[in-house]
């Protein structure tokens, strides 16, 4: 896990605005930049140039610590120093790459770590390799005999990847700020995007492949780009593309696809515990994260877990969690976060994710991060699970809206207009008028915070033209012929699953220079549950069927039929009284960020909520942080205490 920066000179070597290229200058502009990625790996910095490119790059020693140095060297026999390096994540199955290459092409390899598996994979296999790499991912090659930047990023986004580019060249790199700084070398477009601010307010993060930056775009999970000096833009490809198709399970044949996701789980879990520093687990006290606690705890008996709670009665997993490690047999480690901390942390907190994200549970993720880096440096999750396995209660929504399905288009459109005038809490209401919806409709992912008419109030360059439809329409035309709860899962991977939970998980612990590995997000772990009908997935009783009977001898009688609460986060509460209140009405009343924020609505949203009118908690806090993070990104009014411990390389 480590931090990536790499900027490819436009053709002739003149960056914006200059006649020639001054490699010693523009090496130290991509040092100091990716000083502000130091989080990311305070192990190592280096650098490499030429006179062409050059890549900065942080590192976080976890596999063969006394060598894989970045920017790496690789090349076969006859050419050894054709390439050069820099990669963000860990290739699990690189035992097995090198293996292979050995046998069948000779490779020579002069380290014991997954990078030079990455550029010798490439050279005798091409693009071909990447869905060889079973692992979460984001590097830039740089090929010294095409003259050619090749980028690309794992199958599900686990690790970010920004791009920018203009008339001095293209710069790419693991976090948007360090872009940001060679802003005037590249020459892109600063301004802000008041689409993507719409899209982030609805959705509560700015979904793939937008920012908050006009300039800046992200490469999508599962594409590639080649980067030229003399081509006016990346070329993207798309190389995986997760498909969801379903094969019927034969009666008698349950136990069978059971214990082949048992197997699946097993097989990934022990090839994301290869490290050589300690490991420990997020445990929540759900039946994602103990499962994969469960099955860590038998490739390292001395498993250390960690989870977090907060000071209010029903909004902490610590007791449950505790429970589970011991039913386990893991040491556990607990932090209990109080308000002040919460509050205090915020300004840091948004700095590191570099675009908002309206997800309170981000906080409580970055204080066991911040616990956890105390004891461990790698620590497994159990993130994925619900959208490849079936995990969220909307997802039982199709059952419940099945009888809509049978009334003719006109009549539905109708049922939707008797709903209108119903009051807003009555019983039925959403029913009838989420019944009156297509899936296409109504399904954007698990984010639902403002209706268009809220949204209308309080954004003032709101565009009826700016709808989720921009982010999803083309995802569903992937999905024709599905079942509903496939199609909504084939949503969430490319907008939930990448735009916030992975965002979260990675920032949160990068933040604290803490790895975070997601054994569910594995491409034969994916095989395997896309195939999974929808009978396994969805009951009118429970999410996750197939999983949970396949973990019944994994994990503890408590925990298997659970239901999932993640870290629950008492926002709507503490938007009433106390440190929340009090920041909320110093973020509205201090914000320069009214050309794309009413603050004025904003205000009446916080005194209903605060009167106990109605919940506008999640529409608060989406509002809040982006206040906050405009305050922080673009006012400069708040400059946050970004606290760098002093780790050991190891531990």
């Amino acid at each position: 896990m480590c931090g990536l920066l790499a900027f490819v000179a436009a053709s002739g070597g003149a960056p914006a605005g200059t006649g020639t290229i001054d490699q010693r200058g523009i090496a130290a502009a991509v040092a100091e930049a990716s000083h502000l990625m130091r989080h990311r790996g305070p192990d190592e910095l280096g650098t490499w140039s030429d006179e062409r490119v050059v890549l900065g790059f942080n590192r976080l020693s976890i596999i063969d610590i006394e060598h894989s140095h970045q920017p790496l060297q690789w090349g076969p026999p006859e050419s050894p120093d054709r390439y050069r390096l820099v990669f963000n994540g860990e290739i699990y199955n690189y035992l097995e790459l090198r293996e292979r290459l050995r046998a069948e092409h000779g490779a020579v390899f002069h380290t014991g770590g997954d990078t030079e598996a990455i550029a010798a994979a490439y050279h005798y296999w091409g693009t071909a390799a990447l869905a060889r790499l079973r692992g979460m991912f984001a590097f830039a090659l740089w090929d010294t005999h095409t003259g050619e930047l090749l980028c690309a990023r794992d199958p599900f986004g686990i690790k970010p990847l920004f791009m920018a580019d203009g008339p001095g060249g293209t710069v790419v790199g693991s976090e948007k700020k360090a872009l940001l700084e060679l802003a005037d070398l590249v020459g892109f477009d600063t301004a802000l995007d008041a689409r993507a601010v719409q899209h982030y307010t609805v959705l509560q993060y700015v979904p793939e492949p937008e920012t908050l930056h006009r300039g800046v775009r992200r490469l999508e999970s599962g594409c590639y780009a080649r980067i030229r000096p003399d081509s006016p833009a990346p070329e993207i490809t798309r190389y995986f593309t997760p498909r969801f198709e379903a094969t019927p399970i034969a009666a008698g044949a349950e136990q069978a696809r059971y214990d082949e996701i048992t197997a699946v789980l097993e097989d990934s879990v022990a090839k994301h515990m290869r490290a050589d520093v300690t490991v420990g687990a997020f445990l929540s006290g759900g039946i994602d994260s103990t499962a994969i606690a469960a099955l860590a705890i038998r490739h390292n008996p001395d498993l250390i877990t960690f989870t977090t709670g907060f000071e209010r009665e029903g909004f902490s997993e610590v007791d449950v969690a505790v429970a589970t490690a011991e039913a386990i047999g893991a040491r556990h480690i607990a932090k209990v976060v109080s308000p002040a901390e919460f509050v205090a942390a915020l300004p840091e907190i948004v700095w590191y994710l570099d675009e908002p994200v309206a997800d309170p549970a981000l906080v409580p993720l970055f204080f066991v991060a911040r616990e956890a880096r105390k004891h461990v440096k790698v620590v497994l999750s159990g993130e994925g699970a619900d959208e490849l396995f079936g995990g969220y209660t909307i997802y039982r929504e199709p059952l419940s809206l099945k009888p809509f399905d049978y009334l003719p288009a006109p009549l539905r459109r109708g049922v939707g207009r008797m709903s209108k005038p119903l009051p807003e809490g009555m019983r039925g209401k959403s029913l009838l008028h989420r019944g009156s919806l297509t899936l296409e409709q109504r399904y954007y992912g698990n984010a639902r915070s403002f209706s268009d008419e809220q949204l209308r109030a309080v954004l003032p360059q709101f565009s009826p033209d700016w709808t989720h439809t921009d982010v999803t329409a083309a995802i569903y035309a992937q999905s024709q012929g599905w079942d509903p709860v496939a199609r909504m899962q084939h949503i969430d991977l490319f907008t939930w699953l990448r735009g916030d939970i992975l965002v979260k998980a990675d920032k949160m612990t990068m933040a604290n220079s803490l790895e975070l590995r997601v054994p569910f997000l594995d491409t034969e772990v994916f095989a395997v549950a896309s195939k999974l009908p929808v009978s396994a997935k969805i009951t009118r009783t429970t999410t996750k069927y197939a999983l949970r009977r396949a973990l019944e001898s994994v994990v503890p009688a408590h925990v298997l039929n659970r239901p999932k609460l993640g870290f629950p986060v008492p926002i709507r509460h503490w938007l009433r009284a106390g440190e929340l209140l009090d920041w909320a009405h110093e973020m509205l009343n201090t914000s320069q960020a009214d050309e794309f924020i009413d603050l004025g609505a904003a205000r009446q949203l916080l005194e209903e909520h605060r009167a106990g009118v109605s919940d506008h908690s999640r529409r608060l806090w989406t509002v809040l942080i982006f206040l906050l993070w405009h305050a922080i990104f673009v006012e400069r009014s708040v400059v946050p205490q970004i606290s760098e411990p002093d780790y050991p390389v190891q531990l």
